[in-house]
């Protein structure tokens, strides 16, 4: 669905921006939504289908591999508030069938790898045409949720940041000039 230098040029943005949840995941506080939310095994291994259509493997690791649907259970749970998980967690249950069904014709997890691209490529885009006239007091499409938490977890995971970007391990010293060749990996550090 989304190619590496896609990803990557969208992460820099993504990780540098406004990502739901991620004030309170960095300021170390609960939300009250961790007890309302509840997810299942089944969950996570949808979660990481949907996070792996995203980002699929390659020639480098997919975010499957990463386990983002841990991940988002995680955020949802702890940084989410209850509103926000309301919209993700309904989400959820809509792409697994209703919306999954009324698109390609079957559940999420019987559909291709093909049908499940054609699927996330039409969320994308509706989430887009969501995103650009909603009011800022309603919540976004939890499609958009899901995209930013799979981009979210899987560059942050030990995974997405030794395997697919280039990683040094910090402390080190720093070098403010380092050359870059065309088809370099980004730095995860």
């Amino acid at each position: 669905m989304m190619n590496r230098r896609e990803a990557l040029s969208s992460v820099a943005l993504l990780l540098g921006g406004t990502i739901l949840g991620s004030q309170a995941f960095l300021s170390g506080c609960k939300s009250t939504a961790g007890d309302a939310v509840a997810f299942t095994p089944d969950d996570i291994a949808f979660l990481n289908e949907v996070a792996e259509t995203i980002l699929p493997k390659t020639n480098t690791p997919g975010a499957k591999e990463a386990n983002v649907g841990e991940f988002m259970t995680v955020i949802v749970k702890d940084c989410y508030k209850p509103a926000e998980a309301k919209v993700f967690m309904e989400g959820m249950a809509a792409l697994k069938f209703k919306d999954s069904k009324a698109k390609i014709g079957k559940a999420f997890m019987e559909a291709s790898a093909e049908e499940r691209t054609k699927l996330l490529t039409e969320l994308d885009a509706e989430a887009k045409a969501f995103q650009e006239k909603k009011k800022p007091e309603e919540m976004p499409h939890y499609f958009r949720m899901m995209k930013e938490l799979t981009l979210w977890g899987f560059f942050t995971s030990e995974v997405g940041a030794t395997k697919v970007l280039r990683y040094v391990a910090v402390p080190g010293k720093f070098e403010g000039c380092v050359d870059y060749k065309k088809g370099d990996k980004a730095w995860a550090t």
